[in-house]
């Protein structure tokens, strides 16, 4: 179920930019992390709608594994509800090549702080090694069209 940000979260860039190179049939995925690691947290935003697809955390990690699991959870999702039209736009060149690469290749320590973490992210990479990802995973060039719709807002 779409949950609609609420209107005190909610900011004017989770609504598409007006750029003819952008999509509108896609969600938008994205990361924060306080500090590097700390609390991660990472989401998905419908551009057509503004609303949020799914949000996930805080939980103690890396910014780069929350963007890796949120382009995972959007396949996953999608494959789910069965949408086969849309896109993913991630930020995160690194999650790109993750994905692309069915590993996750973070240097974060594995502790019982991050055990929790591993297993999701073990989950994850089982995902990817046991389905055929079909779905366009595209970089949002932050430079051309500004923060994705999906960031948090905190810089």
């Amino acid at each position: 179920m779409e949950k609609l940000i609420n209107p005190p979260d909610y900011r004017h860039d989770t609504i598409l930019p007006l750029h003819m190179e952008v999509n509108a049939n896609a969600w938008a995925v994205d990361a924060a992390c306080s500090g590097n690691p700390g609390p991660m947290e990472y989401r998905a935003i419908d551009l057509q709608t503004g609303a949020e697809v799914f949000h996930f955390g805080p939980m103690h990690g890396t910014n780069n594994i929350g963007e890796f699991l949120a382009i995972v959870h959007a396949l996953a999702l999608m494959e789910q509800r069965g949408i086969k039209d849309k896109v993913i736009y991630s930020d995160s060149y690194n999650a790109m090549l993750w994905v692309r690469n069915r590993k996750c290749k973070t240097k974060l320590e594995r502790t019982p702080q991050t055990e929790q973490l591993y297993n999701i992210v073990a989950r994850a990479e089982r995902w990817l090694l046991t389905h055929r990802v079909t779905t366009p995973i595209i970089k949002w060039e932050t430079k051309r069209w500004g923060e994705v719709p999906a960031d948090f807002g905190r810089k």
